[in-house]
């Protein structure tokens, strides 16, 4: 009966050595999976748009803010299209204290860029998802309505 008690015990220790590895195995494998899958962008992520038709606020680190329709967000680089940003005019009196504020669509510049911007995730301070009714959605939606009513 010695000899059998001692085969249960090896066996018994077999068993507690392997349980706890399998077990760290398992945890490694499913953080390594949720980091995969938040990196790109599948699991949701750092970044959560509200829609495919909305517009984003786009906060750069060099003070920068471009509005328009985000995609690829949780990836290393971000596309912009449908590009807006905001020209502060200073006023013509100094005694006027009204600043004039336009919201310029990207293209029109001296440069010529087209409208898509690729843009390092690193740079990005943060994202706002706008509301419909905001002033800036309300004012591209009266840019693209008059550009409609031209090409005709």
């Amino acid at each position: 009966m010695n000899n059998f008690s001692s085969v249960t015990l090896t066996t018994g220790r077999r068993r507690s050595f392997w349980w706890p590895l399998i077990i760290l195995l398992i945890v490694i494998s499913a953080i390594a999976l949720f980091w995969f899958l938040d990196r790109n962008g599948s699991a949701g992520g750092i970044f959560n748009l509200a829609g495919a038709d909305n517009y984003q606020a786009v906060f750069l680190d060099n003070d920068q803010v471009y509005f328009g329709q985000l995609d690829d967000a949780n990836q290393t680089y971000a596309t912009l299209t449908d590009i807006f940003y905001l020209q502060i005019g200073q006023p013509l009196q100094p005694s006027d204290p009204a600043t004039n504020v336009n919201l310029i669509k990207l293209g029109g510049e001296l440069h010529g860029p087209i409208d898509q911007m690729t843009i390092n995730r690193e740079h990005i301070l943060f994202i706002e998802d706008l509301r419909a009714d905001s002033q800036v959605v309300q004012a591209i939606k009266r840019y693209k309505e008059q550009q409609t009513g031209q090409n005709k």
